[in-house]
């Protein structure tokens, strides 16, 4: 099965680690890790690890956008960067050794030209073929189109293709215009699809299979953050816990999740398998320090700790 994802709005990921968080003072950072991030790209690069062949499509953009793309290709990641004008963007995390907090800072992302979108798009459309799986992921700059992801999704309607989205905010509301095969809200941003502020436990199963009923998802992952995950599908609904971990770092562990998932469907799961792998992948990388993600050695422990 053919595996792609895209990124609209990359980062290079950087984190260190300082004694103490003291405002008015220079901090002298120690510790200093470099990644390639954003949603689709840690999809891949959890998905190299679970062996799962896949296409990384990315755009890159100046100096950041080239010290990104060689971070994939030291990891043998299968990219197809794509050169815009707009520098890609950085992100920062920072744990204070003293409180072991960690404060993270995410850059706003660049504009895309007419010119790029449409090379986005023609590389998508050459890419995706009948019965693929093609993985939107990762947040779209204020400056870029809202509905980048919906007219990319009706290009491809055609092809038959399981589409996956995990954004957020408007950007997702407007996606869901068009059916797909599985969203990953957390429970902020499902509420916002059903146009409230808060849904109770119960509120959030009816919605999550209201949308599953109306085949505007077929898989509704929703991420209840450290304690885990439910999905609705036309099987019902089922939530798996997280176990009990020492958590060093969350990030990437929602686009670890997706990764899982992904890994779980190209194999023909169950529901209540796909959601497990999820949370597998999900957790073992908040076992890792940084930008760090999931590596095989926490995947297997954590698929132990689960049973």
């Amino acid at each position: 099965m053919n595996i792609i994802t895209l990124t609209l709005n990359p980062a290079l990921d950087k984190s260190a680690k300082v004694d103490q968080v003291i405002p008015d003072q220079k901090l002298k950072c120690h510790s200093i890790q470099y990644q390639a991030g954003g949603g689709g790209v840690n999809i891949s690069r959890v998905l190299n690890v679970l062996q799962v062949k896949n296409k990384c499509i990315c755009t890159i953009g100046g100096d950041t956008g080239l010290n990104l793309k060689n971070h994939l290709l030291k990891e043998n990641i299968n990219l197809t960067a794509i050169s815009v004008e707009a520098w890609t963007r950085e992100n920062l995390s920072i744990v204070d050794k003293q409180t072991q907090l960690q404060y993270r800072f995410g850059m706003p992302g660049g504009e895309l030209s007419l010119n790029e979108i449409e090379q986005i798009k023609t590389i998508i459309n050459n890419e995706a073929s009948e019965n693929s799986i093609l993985v939107l992921s990762g947040s779209i700059s204020e400056k870029m189109p809202l509905d980048l992801y919906v007219k990319i999704i009706q290009m491809v309607k055609e092809k038959n293709i399981k589409i996956i989205v995990d954004t957020s905010e408007k950007a997702l509301m407007e996606t869901l215009k068009e059916n797909v095969f599985l969203i990953k809200p957390n429970q902020k941003e499902l509420a916002q699809l059903a146009g409230k502020e808060f849904l109770t436990k119960k509120e959030q199963e009816v919605f999550a299979m209201e949308l599953v009923n109306s085949n505007r998802a077929k898989y509704v992952v929703v991420s209840l953050g450290a304690r885990g995950a439910f999905l609705a599908s036309s099987e019902g609904v089922f939530y798996k816990n997280t176990p009990s971990v020492k958590v060093k770092s969350t990030i990437g562990a929602g686009d670890s999740m997706v990764a899982g998932m992904v890994f779980a469907i190209q194999n023909g799961f169950s529901s209540e398998e796909i959601l497990k792998w999820g949370v597998v992948c999900g957790t073992a990388t908040t076992m890792s320090e940084g930008t760090n993600l999931a590596s095989k050695k926490n995947i297997n422990t954590v698929l132990e700790l689960m049973g």
